[in-house]
């Protein structure tokens, strides 16, 4: 008896062994291509010369990489991002945009058209006012955003969630997705009531991994009694900075419409960018402590392209 009992326990030991063994393989290969993830920093850049012009033909060797001052080496370099793209399209429905919805819908339908690749892209549309609603989910149909465009509406309420909405966005859906993400911004840059600040909702969309493409889209101002329009012209200037920002610390670009740069012309603009863009990944030399932010700075190694990418990123 004894001996049997010896026995039954020595071959569930070997059967708990070797099931140990068989799982050991894929929890190994788990951990290390978590912790691969964690250390690994991916950046996506746009580079243009001194004309303006993108700057298309550059190498790895063309490209200088600093983390808080010291200097990184580029492991991961590709002249063409064809990873997958993940858009975000928010437009500001708020009172002050009444009379620029429309072109706004239709240069929206037009560029997601032509951006989005079936079965590769998906994209989203948001908008926000008195509250900030996702009208389509991701998603891979131009119909179900095209009808998720002509849902915008103007509400009378007054509230512009500008930054609750670039805060919402961010966490959900664009903190989960992975490869290239940006968000298209259609606003005159005013946030009116929103909880979160502007910084916050910077630091959002930096921990998304989301860059920000900016258009200042407001309708022209109008000859007023001279005090009405002092207070338009710094509500201006003020929104314009508040896009600026937004754009310049998430790695995207600010664009303004204007008789002269319609938004048709904009949206073309970013598509050619999102199309030219150079994908860079590199190793911190340096481990970092989770959620310290660290300053990034990507310049050219010689005189001439100008380099524009996020400004830095958090660790996890």
């Amino acid at each position: 008896m004894g001996c049997e009992w010896i026995g039954v326990s020595s071959d569930m030991r070997i059967s708990r062994l070797i099931l140990l063994a068989a799982f050991a393989g894929p929890l190994w290969a788990q951990e290390a291509k978590f912790s691969t993830g964690v250390d690994l920093v991916t950046l996506l850049a746009t580079v243009r010369d001194a004309r303006g012009l993108l700057a298309k033909n550059l190498s790895r060797d063309d490209f200088v990489l600093q983390e808080d001052g010291v200097p990184q080496t580029i492991r991961y370099f590709s002249r063409e991002s064809d990873l997958p793209l993940t858009i975000g399209l928010l437009v500001d429905t708020s009172q002050s945009q009444l009379h620029v919805l429309e072109p706004e819908r239709r240069a929206s339908y037009a560029f997601l058209d032509q951006v989005i690749r079936e079965d590769q892209d998906q994209a989203f549309v948001a908008h926000f006012d008195v509250h900030v609603e996702v009208l389509q989910g991701l998603t891979s149909s131009r119909k179900d955003l095209a009808s998720a465009l002509g849902r915008l509406r103007v509400p009378n309420a007054l509230s512009t969630l500008l930054y609750d909405a670039i805060r919402d966005c961010s966490e959900n859906p664009m903190r989960k997705q992975k490869g290239r993400k940006a968000f298209i911004l259609l606003s005159d840059g005013a946030d009116f009531r929103s909880k979160t600040s502007l910084g916050t909702a910077i630091e959002y969309a930096q921990r998304a991994d989301t860059i920000i493409y900016s258009i200042l889209f407001a309708e022209p101002l109008r000859p007023y009694r001279p005090l009405r329009s002092t207070v338009l012209a710094v509500s201006r200037d003020r929104g314009r900075k508040v896009m600026r920002r937004l754009a310049a610390e998430t790695g995207g670009a600010f664009f303004e419409v204007t008789k002269d740069d319609p938004i048709e012309k904009i949206y073309a603009q970013i598509e050619e960018t999102l199309r030219n863009q150079y994908s860079l990944a590199y190793t911190p030399e340096r481990k970092g402590v989770s959620g310290q932010y660290h300053k990034i700075k990507l310049t050219a190694k010689r005189p001439g392209p100008i380099m524009q990418t996020r400004d830095g990123y958090y660790s996890k």
